[in-house]
Protein backbone atom coordinates (compact mmCIF):
# COMPACT_ATOMS: atom_id res chain seq x y z
CA UNK A 1 0.00 0.00 0.00
CA UNK A 2 1.65 3.41 -1.08
CA UNK A 3 2.33 6.18 1.64
CA UNK A 4 -0.79 8.47 -0.30
CA UNK A 5 -3.11 5.77 -0.09
CA UNK A 6 -2.59 5.69 4.02
CA UNK A 7 -3.66 8.03 6.69
CA UNK A 8 -0.81 10.76 7.71
CA UNK A 9 -1.07 9.84 11.67
CA UNK A 10 -2.23 6.91 13.15
CA UNK A 11 -5.90 7.07 14.84
CA UNK A 12 -4.34 5.84 18.22
CA UNK A 13 -2.99 7.82 21.27
CA UNK A 14 0.67 8.14 21.44
CA UNK A 15 2.78 7.87 24.69
CA UNK A 16 2.60 11.56 24.56
CA UNK A 17 -0.93 11.83 24.15
CA UNK A 18 -2.26 9.32 26.74
CA UNK A 19 -6.07 8.36 26.30
CA UNK A 20 -7.70 10.27 29.46
CA UNK A 21 -5.26 13.41 28.66
CA UNK A 22 -6.92 13.59 25.18
CA UNK A 23 -10.26 13.30 26.69
CA UNK A 24 -9.90 16.00 28.78
CA UNK A 25 -8.93 18.63 26.78
CA UNK A 26 -11.96 17.41 24.58
CA UNK A 27 -14.13 17.43 27.02
CA UNK A 28 -13.30 20.65 28.13
CA UNK A 29 -14.24 22.54 24.71
CA UNK A 30 -17.51 20.14 24.59
CA UNK A 31 -18.55 21.37 28.02
CA UNK A 32 -18.17 25.13 26.73
CA UNK A 33 -20.28 24.50 23.65
CA UNK A 34 -22.76 22.35 24.93
CA UNK A 35 -23.39 25.33 28.17
CA UNK A 36 -23.71 27.30 25.43
CA UNK A 37 -26.82 25.86 24.08
CA UNK A 38 -29.03 26.48 27.47
CA UNK A 39 -27.00 29.19 29.63
CA UNK A 40 -29.34 31.68 27.75
CA UNK A 41 -32.53 29.96 28.94
CA UNK A 42 -31.30 31.73 32.37
CA UNK A 43 -30.11 34.66 30.93
CA UNK A 44 -33.32 35.12 28.75
CA UNK A 45 -35.22 37.64 31.11
CA UNK A 46 -32.24 39.64 31.47
CA UNK A 47 -31.75 39.60 27.66
CA UNK A 48 -35.35 41.13 27.58
CA UNK A 49 -34.81 43.63 30.19
CA UNK A 50 -31.34 44.70 28.51
CA UNK A 51 -33.68 44.87 24.96
CA UNK A 52 -36.37 46.40 26.09
CA UNK A 53 -37.41 47.20 22.41
CA UNK A 54 -37.59 43.37 21.27
CA UNK A 55 -40.12 40.94 21.83
CA UNK A 56 -39.44 37.30 23.16
CA UNK A 57 -39.89 35.77 20.15
CA UNK A 58 -36.94 38.04 18.27
CA UNK A 59 -34.71 36.95 21.38
CA UNK A 60 -35.77 33.85 20.48
CA UNK A 61 -33.24 33.81 17.68
CA UNK A 62 -30.08 34.34 20.02
CA UNK A 63 -30.88 30.48 21.26
CA UNK A 64 -31.95 29.86 17.96
CA UNK A 65 -29.93 31.34 15.46
CA UNK A 66 -26.63 29.36 17.56
CA UNK A 67 -28.68 26.16 17.62
CA UNK A 68 -29.85 26.09 13.61
CA UNK A 69 -26.15 26.96 12.47
CA UNK A 70 -24.41 24.65 14.64
CA UNK A 71 -26.69 21.89 13.75
CA UNK A 72 -26.85 22.44 10.17
CA UNK A 73 -22.61 22.82 9.79
CA UNK A 74 -21.85 19.54 12.42
CA UNK A 75 -21.86 16.87 9.54
CA UNK A 76 -19.55 19.53 7.07
CA UNK A 77 -17.37 20.21 9.59
CA UNK A 78 -16.69 16.49 10.83
CA UNK A 79 -16.08 15.58 6.90
CA UNK A 80 -13.53 18.61 6.95
CA UNK A 81 -12.04 17.40 10.84
CA UNK A 82 -11.61 14.09 8.76
CA UNK A 83 -10.10 15.67 5.54
CA UNK A 84 -7.91 18.76 7.06
CA UNK A 85 -6.83 17.50 10.42
CA UNK A 86 -8.84 16.78 13.83
CA UNK A 87 -6.46 18.13 15.88
CA UNK A 88 -6.30 21.09 13.15
CA UNK A 89 -9.74 21.55 13.31
CA UNK A 90 -10.43 20.95 16.67
CA UNK A 91 -8.23 24.25 17.69
CA UNK A 92 -9.47 26.03 15.16
CA UNK A 93 -12.80 25.91 16.02
CA UNK A 94 -12.39 26.16 19.67
CA UNK A 95 -10.48 29.58 18.82
CA UNK A 96 -13.31 30.83 16.42
CA UNK A 97 -15.71 29.81 19.53
CA UNK A 98 -13.68 31.72 22.02
CA UNK A 99 -13.49 35.06 19.85
CA UNK A 100 -17.28 35.08 19.02
CA UNK A 101 -17.86 34.45 22.45
CA UNK A 102 -16.36 37.87 23.32
CA UNK A 103 -18.17 39.62 20.44
CA UNK A 104 -21.20 38.24 22.04
CA UNK A 105 -20.30 40.00 25.47
CA UNK A 106 -19.73 43.18 24.13
CA UNK A 107 -22.46 43.11 21.42
CA UNK A 108 -24.26 46.81 21.51
CA UNK A 109 -27.71 45.23 19.85
CA UNK A 110 -29.58 42.06 18.94
CA UNK A 111 -28.62 41.94 15.24
CA UNK A 112 -25.26 42.10 16.62
CA UNK A 113 -25.64 39.58 18.82
CA UNK A 114 -27.43 37.24 16.76
CA UNK A 115 -24.63 38.02 13.98
CA UNK A 116 -21.93 36.95 16.74
CA UNK A 117 -23.84 34.09 17.70
CA UNK A 118 -23.48 32.65 14.46
CA UNK A 119 -19.94 32.89 14.18
CA UNK A 120 -19.58 31.07 18.09
CA UNK A 121 -22.20 28.03 15.98
CA UNK A 122 -19.66 27.87 13.06
CA UNK A 123 -16.62 27.49 15.85
CA UNK A 124 -18.75 25.14 17.96
CA UNK A 125 -19.58 22.95 14.90
CA UNK A 126 -15.91 23.03 13.91
CA UNK A 127 -14.76 21.72 17.38
CA UNK A 128 -17.99 18.92 18.23
CA UNK A 129 -17.36 15.94 15.95
CA UNK A 130 -13.46 16.90 16.15
CA UNK A 131 -13.02 16.25 19.98
CA UNK A 132 -15.40 13.10 19.43
CA UNK A 133 -13.52 11.85 16.52
CA UNK A 134 -9.99 12.66 18.86
CA UNK A 135 -11.53 10.81 21.73
CA UNK A 136 -12.38 7.50 20.08
CA UNK A 137 -8.88 7.36 18.41
CA UNK A 138 -7.36 7.66 21.73
CA UNK A 139 -9.17 4.69 23.03
CA UNK A 140 -8.81 1.04 22.00
CA UNK A 141 -12.26 -0.55 21.11
CA UNK A 142 -12.69 -2.14 24.14
CA UNK A 143 -13.03 1.04 26.48
CA UNK A 144 -14.78 3.04 23.37
CA UNK A 145 -18.26 2.87 25.12
CA UNK A 146 -17.32 3.69 28.08
CA UNK A 147 -15.36 6.40 26.71
CA UNK A 148 -18.39 7.60 24.26
CA UNK A 149 -20.72 7.87 27.39
CA UNK A 150 -18.41 9.72 29.51
CA UNK A 151 -18.22 12.14 26.48
CA UNK A 152 -21.80 12.40 25.60
CA UNK A 153 -22.40 12.65 29.64
CA UNK A 154 -20.30 15.99 29.64
CA UNK A 155 -22.37 17.56 26.97
CA UNK A 156 -25.66 16.51 28.47
CA UNK A 157 -24.33 17.53 32.01
CA UNK A 158 -23.33 20.97 30.70
CA UNK A 159 -26.88 21.06 28.92
CA UNK A 160 -28.14 20.80 31.99
CA UNK A 161 -26.44 22.93 33.95
CA UNK A 162 -26.37 26.05 32.01
CA UNK A 163 -29.71 27.39 33.53
CA UNK A 164 -27.92 26.94 36.89
CA UNK A 165 -24.58 28.35 36.09
CA UNK A 166 -26.63 31.39 33.67
CA UNK A 167 -28.45 32.20 36.44
CA UNK A 168 -25.66 32.66 39.02
CA UNK A 169 -23.17 34.72 36.61
CA UNK A 170 -26.31 36.55 35.34
CA UNK A 171 -27.50 37.62 38.69
CA UNK A 172 -23.84 38.40 39.98
CA UNK A 173 -22.42 40.06 37.03
CA UNK A 174 -25.00 40.79 33.66
CA UNK A 175 -26.13 38.67 31.03
CA UNK A 176 -22.57 39.70 28.84
CA UNK A 177 -20.69 37.13 31.40
CA UNK A 178 -22.96 34.01 30.10
CA UNK A 179 -20.60 34.30 27.31
CA UNK A 180 -17.76 35.80 28.84
CA UNK A 181 -17.36 32.39 30.87
CA UNK A 182 -16.37 30.66 28.33
CA UNK A 183 -13.06 32.61 27.57
CA UNK A 184 -10.81 31.02 30.96
CA UNK A 185 -11.46 27.64 30.52
CA UNK A 186 -11.34 27.61 26.21
CA UNK A 187 -8.20 29.11 26.18
CA UNK A 188 -6.82 26.27 28.88
CA UNK A 189 -8.53 23.80 26.73
CA UNK A 190 -6.92 25.64 23.37
CA UNK A 191 -3.12 25.77 24.81
CA UNK A 192 -3.08 22.27 26.26
CA UNK A 193 -4.38 20.76 23.05
CA UNK A 194 -1.27 22.24 21.35
CA UNK A 195 1.09 19.51 22.72
CA UNK A 196 -1.50 17.01 23.95
CA UNK A 197 -3.75 16.15 20.95
CA UNK A 198 -2.57 13.78 17.86
CA UNK A 199 -2.98 14.66 14.39
CA UNK A 200 -4.85 12.60 12.22
CA UNK A 201 -6.49 12.95 8.57
CA UNK A 202 -7.39 11.24 5.75
CA UNK A 203 -4.69 11.30 3.08
CA UNK A 204 -8.33 10.89 0.63
CA UNK A 205 -10.22 13.08 2.59
CA UNK A 206 -12.69 15.21 0.76
CA UNK A 207 -13.12 18.74 2.25
CA UNK A 208 -15.45 20.28 -0.36
CA UNK A 209 -18.66 21.29 1.30
CA UNK A 210 -22.55 21.02 0.18
CA UNK A 211 -23.12 24.50 0.35
CA UNK A 212 -26.59 24.19 -1.19
CA UNK A 213 -27.75 21.31 1.83
CA UNK A 214 -26.37 23.78 4.46
CA UNK A 215 -28.54 26.28 2.65
CA UNK A 216 -31.60 23.70 2.99
CA UNK A 217 -31.32 22.76 6.49
CA UNK A 218 -30.52 26.63 7.74
CA UNK A 219 -33.69 27.69 6.39
CA UNK A 220 -35.88 24.95 6.44
CA UNK A 221 -35.22 24.39 10.13
CA UNK A 222 -35.44 27.84 11.12
CA UNK A 223 -38.64 28.91 8.69
CA UNK A 224 -40.32 25.94 11.54
CA UNK A 225 -38.57 28.00 14.65
CA UNK A 226 -39.92 30.93 13.00
CA UNK A 227 -43.58 30.04 12.49
CA UNK A 228 -43.90 28.47 15.90
CA UNK A 229 -42.68 31.67 17.54
CA UNK A 230 -44.70 34.00 15.64
CA UNK A 231 -48.25 31.36 15.89
CA UNK A 232 -48.34 32.67 19.65
CA UNK A 233 -48.11 36.59 18.22
CA UNK A 234 -50.22 36.14 14.68
CA UNK A 235 -51.86 33.09 15.55
CA UNK A 236 -51.72 29.54 13.71
CA UNK A 237 -53.90 30.45 10.81
CA UNK A 238 -51.99 33.71 10.11
CA UNK A 239 -50.71 33.57 6.99
CA UNK A 240 -47.09 34.64 7.72
CA UNK A 241 -46.63 31.51 10.12
CA UNK A 242 -48.36 28.97 7.55
CA UNK A 243 -46.76 30.18 5.16
CA UNK A 244 -43.16 29.49 7.39
CA UNK A 245 -44.56 26.45 8.52
CA UNK A 246 -45.11 25.22 4.54
CA UNK A 247 -42.28 26.53 3.42
CA UNK A 248 -39.74 25.14 6.21
CA UNK A 249 -41.21 21.83 5.56
CA UNK A 250 -41.14 22.26 1.79
CA UNK A 251 -37.07 23.02 2.29
CA UNK A 252 -36.37 20.10 4.47
CA UNK A 253 -38.58 17.65 1.84
CA UNK A 254 -36.21 19.35 -1.19
CA UNK A 255 -33.37 18.37 0.83
CA UNK A 256 -33.83 14.61 0.91
CA UNK A 257 -33.43 14.16 -3.01
CA UNK A 258 -30.76 17.09 -3.36
CA UNK A 259 -28.76 14.38 -0.47
CA UNK A 260 -29.43 11.91 -2.46
CA UNK A 261 -27.35 12.94 -5.36
CA UNK A 262 -24.78 14.81 -4.03
CA UNK A 263 -21.32 12.55 -3.77
CA UNK A 264 -20.91 14.50 0.07
CA UNK A 265 -23.60 16.24 1.23
CA UNK A 266 -24.41 18.05 4.13
CA UNK A 267 -26.02 14.93 5.54
CA UNK A 268 -24.84 11.45 4.41
CA UNK A 269 -28.38 9.79 4.61
CA UNK A 270 -27.10 6.23 3.46
CA UNK A 271 -26.22 6.46 7.35
CA UNK A 272 -30.57 6.22 7.72
CA UNK A 273 -29.96 2.75 5.74
CA UNK A 274 -29.08 0.89 9.06
CA UNK A 275 -32.23 0.52 10.96
CA UNK A 276 -30.40 1.31 14.56
CA UNK A 277 -29.26 4.17 13.32
CA UNK A 278 -32.63 5.45 12.28
CA UNK A 279 -34.03 4.69 15.15
CA UNK A 280 -31.93 6.12 17.18
CA UNK A 281 -31.68 9.67 15.33
CA UNK A 282 -35.58 9.74 15.32
CA UNK A 283 -35.48 9.37 19.53
CA UNK A 284 -32.62 11.94 19.83
CA UNK A 285 -35.36 13.72 17.98
CA UNK A 286 -38.22 13.45 20.28
CA UNK A 287 -35.95 13.80 23.05
CA UNK A 288 -34.15 16.63 22.10
CA UNK A 289 -37.62 19.02 21.87
CA UNK A 290 -38.65 17.62 25.54
CA UNK A 291 -35.55 18.13 27.05
CA UNK A 292 -34.98 22.20 25.89
CA UNK A 293 -38.79 22.44 26.66
CA UNK A 294 -38.34 20.97 29.88
CA UNK A 295 -35.30 23.27 31.20
CA UNK A 296 -36.25 26.56 29.35
CA UNK A 297 -39.49 26.25 31.07
CA UNK A 298 -38.51 25.20 34.37
CA UNK A 299 -37.21 29.30 34.78
CA UNK A 300 -40.57 30.48 33.36
CA UNK A 301 -42.36 28.67 35.87
CA UNK A 302 -40.11 29.35 38.83
CA UNK A 303 -40.01 33.26 37.79
CA UNK A 304 -42.96 33.93 37.04
CA UNK A 305 -45.51 31.89 38.57
CA UNK A 306 -43.41 31.05 42.23
CA UNK A 307 -42.08 34.25 41.74
CA UNK A 308 -38.18 33.16 42.45
CA UNK A 309 -35.69 35.58 42.06
CA UNK A 310 -32.66 34.45 39.17
CA UNK A 311 -30.46 33.34 41.74
CA UNK A 312 -32.97 31.18 43.82
CA UNK A 313 -34.29 29.74 40.23
CA UNK A 314 -30.80 28.95 39.76
CA UNK A 315 -30.23 26.85 42.67
CA UNK A 316 -34.02 25.34 42.84
CA UNK A 317 -33.22 23.67 39.41
CA UNK A 318 -29.65 22.26 40.00
CA UNK A 319 -30.20 18.94 42.24
CA UNK A 320 -31.32 17.45 38.46
CA UNK A 321 -28.06 18.43 36.15
CA UNK A 322 -26.13 17.11 39.08
CA UNK A 323 -27.58 13.70 38.51
CA UNK A 324 -26.38 13.07 35.17
CA UNK A 325 -22.35 12.56 35.68
CA UNK A 326 -22.89 9.96 38.01
CA UNK A 327 -26.21 8.22 36.11
CA UNK A 328 -24.18 8.41 32.91
CA UNK A 329 -20.84 6.43 34.06
CA UNK A 330 -23.17 4.07 35.54
CA UNK A 331 -24.85 3.82 32.30
CA UNK A 332 -22.11 3.41 30.11
CA UNK A 333 -20.84 0.50 32.05
CA UNK A 334 -24.44 -1.18 31.54
CA UNK A 335 -24.30 -0.45 27.71
CA UNK A 336 -20.94 -1.75 27.44
CA UNK A 337 -22.34 -5.33 28.82
CA UNK A 338 -25.84 -5.59 27.87
CA UNK A 339 -26.41 -2.54 25.19
CA UNK A 340 -28.54 0.86 25.01
CA UNK A 341 -31.72 -0.12 24.61
CA UNK A 342 -32.90 -0.68 28.41
CA UNK A 343 -30.82 1.69 29.41
CA UNK A 344 -32.80 4.00 26.95
CA UNK A 345 -36.33 3.03 27.29
CA UNK A 346 -36.32 3.12 31.27
CA UNK A 347 -34.96 6.67 30.89
CA UNK A 348 -37.41 8.09 28.63
CA UNK A 349 -40.66 6.21 30.66
CA UNK A 350 -38.87 8.03 33.96
CA UNK A 351 -38.70 11.59 31.90
CA UNK A 352 -42.24 11.15 30.92
CA UNK A 353 -42.94 10.23 34.71
CA UNK A 354 -41.29 13.48 35.41
CA UNK A 355 -43.23 15.83 33.27
CA UNK A 356 -46.21 13.86 34.26
CA UNK A 357 -45.43 14.50 37.79
CA UNK A 358 -45.24 18.36 37.15
CA UNK A 359 -48.74 18.04 35.19
CA UNK A 360 -50.38 16.61 38.51
CA UNK A 361 -48.73 18.56 41.00
CA UNK A 362 -47.00 22.28 39.90
CA UNK A 363 -49.21 24.72 40.78
CA UNK A 364 -49.37 28.60 41.72
CA UNK A 365 -48.49 27.88 45.79
CA UNK A 366 -44.83 27.16 45.43
CA UNK A 367 -43.86 23.41 47.29
CA UNK A 368 -39.94 22.93 46.86
CA UNK A 369 -39.67 19.97 48.58
CA UNK A 370 -43.16 18.13 47.89
CA UNK A 371 -43.39 18.89 43.92
CA UNK A 372 -40.57 20.57 42.50
CA UNK A 373 -37.37 18.28 44.22
CA UNK A 374 -39.02 15.10 43.06
CA UNK A 375 -39.73 16.01 39.29
CA UNK A 376 -35.85 17.45 39.64
CA UNK A 377 -34.76 13.80 40.51
CA UNK A 378 -36.51 11.94 38.14
CA UNK A 379 -35.78 14.10 35.29
CA UNK A 380 -32.00 14.57 36.33
CA UNK A 381 -31.57 10.56 36.02
CA UNK A 382 -33.57 10.15 32.99
CA UNK A 383 -31.45 12.96 31.59
CA UNK A 384 -28.12 11.18 32.44
CA UNK A 385 -29.15 7.40 31.30
CA UNK A 386 -30.58 8.66 27.57
CA UNK A 387 -28.76 11.72 26.38
CA UNK A 388 -25.45 9.83 26.55
CA UNK A 389 -26.88 6.50 25.46
CA UNK A 390 -27.71 8.52 22.78
CA UNK A 391 -24.70 9.23 21.64
CA UNK A 392 -23.17 5.82 22.14
CA UNK A 393 -26.13 3.91 20.52
CA UNK A 394 -25.25 6.44 17.54
CA UNK A 395 -22.00 5.49 16.63
CA UNK A 396 -22.16 1.76 18.13
CA UNK A 397 -22.69 -0.39 15.08
CA UNK A 398 -20.83 2.01 12.56
CA UNK A 399 -17.46 1.15 11.00
CA UNK A 400 -14.62 3.62 12.59
CA UNK A 401 -14.57 5.39 9.90
CA UNK A 402 -17.98 6.91 10.05
CA UNK A 403 -17.49 7.55 14.18
CA UNK A 404 -17.26 11.13 12.87
CA UNK A 405 -19.58 11.49 10.02
CA UNK A 406 -22.40 9.04 12.57
CA UNK A 407 -21.37 11.31 15.66
CA UNK A 408 -21.91 14.48 13.77
CA UNK A 409 -25.65 13.56 12.38
CA UNK A 410 -26.81 12.20 15.79
CA UNK A 411 -25.60 15.70 17.25
CA UNK A 412 -27.34 17.82 14.86
CA UNK A 413 -30.21 16.01 15.19
CA UNK A 414 -30.20 17.20 18.59
CA UNK A 415 -29.47 20.17 17.73
CA UNK A 416 -32.65 20.65 15.56
CA UNK A 417 -34.94 19.16 18.20
CA UNK A 418 -33.60 22.00 20.80
CA UNK A 419 -34.60 24.78 18.28
CA UNK A 420 -37.69 23.62 17.78
CA UNK A 421 -38.36 22.88 21.64
CA UNK A 422 -37.25 26.43 22.30
CA UNK A 423 -39.48 27.30 19.85
CA UNK A 424 -42.37 25.89 21.32
CA UNK A 425 -41.19 26.73 24.81
CA UNK A 426 -41.60 30.58 23.50
CA UNK A 427 -44.55 29.50 22.12
CA UNK A 428 -46.29 27.95 25.15
CA UNK A 429 -45.09 30.12 27.84
CA UNK A 430 -43.04 33.07 26.11
CA UNK A 431 -45.76 35.39 26.52
CA UNK A 432 -45.87 38.39 29.37
CA UNK A 433 -48.24 36.64 31.93
CA UNK A 434 -48.22 32.45 31.31
CA UNK A 435 -50.55 30.61 33.43
CA UNK A 436 -50.79 27.21 35.25
CA UNK A 437 -53.00 26.06 31.95
CA UNK A 438 -50.01 26.69 29.71
CA UNK A 439 -47.56 25.15 31.79
CA UNK A 440 -49.89 22.21 32.15
CA UNK A 441 -49.66 21.66 28.21
CA UNK A 442 -46.29 22.23 27.91
CA UNK A 443 -45.78 19.48 30.52
CA UNK A 444 -48.35 17.40 28.65
CA UNK A 445 -46.05 17.72 25.59
CA UNK A 446 -43.11 17.16 27.49
CA UNK A 447 -45.25 13.75 28.20
CA UNK A 448 -45.86 12.96 24.97
CA UNK A 449 -42.72 13.35 23.35
CA UNK A 450 -41.14 11.43 26.13
CA UNK A 451 -43.08 8.27 25.17
CA UNK A 452 -42.45 8.66 21.50
CA UNK A 453 -39.04 8.36 22.38
CA UNK A 454 -39.34 5.07 24.42
CA UNK A 455 -41.44 3.38 21.45
CA UNK A 456 -38.17 4.41 18.87
CA UNK A 457 -35.78 2.96 21.03
CA UNK A 458 -37.53 -0.48 21.50
CA UNK A 459 -36.35 -0.65 17.75
CA UNK A 460 -32.12 0.41 18.78
CA UNK A 461 -30.41 -3.05 19.00
CA UNK A 462 -26.70 -2.09 20.36
CA UNK A 463 -26.59 -5.20 22.28
CA UNK A 464 -22.90 -6.92 22.23
CA UNK A 465 -22.84 -10.08 20.23
CA UNK A 466 -23.08 -13.62 21.35
CA UNK A 467 -19.71 -15.92 20.37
Amino acid sequence: MSAASRTDVAPVATAQAPAWAVFAVASIAVFLVSIDTTVLFAAFGALRSGFAQSTAADLSWVLNAYTVVYAALLVPAGRLADALGRKRVFQLGLLLFLAASAACGAAPTVSILVAARVLQAVGAALLTPASLALVLGAFPADRRAVAVSLWGAVGGLAAALGPSIGAAVVDALGWRWAFFLNLPLGLVAWWRGRNRLTEWRDAKGDASLDGVGIGLLITGVGALAYGIVEADVLGWRSQSVLGALAGGLLLLAVFVPWARRRPNPAVDLSLFADRTYRYVNLATLAFGIAFSMMFFAMFFFLMQVWHYSLPQAGLAVSPGPSLVVPVAMVAGRIAARVGHRPLLVTGSLLYAAGGFWLYLRADTTPDYLGVWLPGLLMTGTAVGMVLPSLSGAAVARLAPARFGVGSAVNQAVRQMGSVLGVAATVAFVGHASPQIADFRSLYLTHVALALITAFLCLRIDTAPSKR
